[in-house]
């Protein structure tokens, strides 16, 4: 198992709907990830980029076809099982942050602590010192509304590199973002994959921000259509 890569998809597919009704949004995906890679996920609207994070993040689960996650074949799980492995060693960043809009930015990055038994104490200096690795110390008690959208993204940053995963899973985190914010955001996000060995996956729509990433995979039609090294020829 210790030979196995960190990420592996063989055939992965994936339908909703039966009948004259199914669409087929994956035809058969194949993935290696390699631990400390960063890999951006582009392609247009409906290409499958978003349904394959789902499945990488053990939100959705394939239709067929296998995934595994350090040697472990993740569709063969229970749910539960599933839940735990989110838990311990996936973190995420959505495009809408995703904050609680009535706690501080401190609460907000201390919940998956919470979800997972942590003490009260251990939470609050794990969550202080995530906020201070984003640049927000001194706004912990602040809460999203009166957090710029640069900062809100901060905070979500910080919540889901707050239980150290192995992984870190981000859905277009720049879209709601002007270019400076993005390019800050960037920045923290390759500093976690350079500094801490966090592997990331990010699906963006924008060159720009895919330029971070050292691999960039392209999806058209629910396939990989090209997966090359950023410097490459396309």
């Amino acid at each position: 198992m210790s030979d196995a890569p960190l990420i592996r998809l063989s055939g992965i597919t994936k339908t909703y709907g039966r009948g004259q009704a199914a669409l087929q949004a994956l035809k058969g995906i194949d993935l290696v990830v390699e631990a400390g890679d960063f890999v951006a996920i582009m392609g247009p609207s409906g290409s499958g980029k978003s349904t394959a994070m789902n499945i990488l993040g053990c939100l959705d689960t394939p239709t067929r076809g296998s995934y595994e996650f350090q040697g472990v074949r993740v569709e063969q799980l229970s749910r539960n099982q599933r839940a735990l492995l989110r838990r311990h060693y996936l973190g995420f960043v959505f495009q809408g942050f995703n904050l609680l809009a009535r706690t501080t930015a401190l609460e907000n990055v201390e919940l998956p602590l919470i979800y997972r038994g942590e003490p009260s104490a251990a939470r609050h200096a794990a969550a202080r010192a995530a906020l201070a690795q984003v640049g927000l110390q001194g706004w912990e008690h602040h809460s999203p509304g009166e957090l710029s959208g640069g900062q809100q993204q901060r905070v979500a940053i910080a919540r889901a590199i707050v239980t150290r995963p192995a992984v870190l899973l981000a859905d277009e985190p720049t879209g709601n973002l002007d270019t400076r914010n993005s390019q800050e955001i960037m920045g923290l996000i390759s500093a976690f994959n350079r500094d801490n060995g966090i592997t990331v996956l990010m699906v963006t729509h924008e060159p720009d921000m895919a330029a971070y990433a050292r691999r960039v995979i392209r999806f058209v039609d629910g396939r990989v259509d090209s997966d090359r090294r950023n410097g490459e020829a396309a």
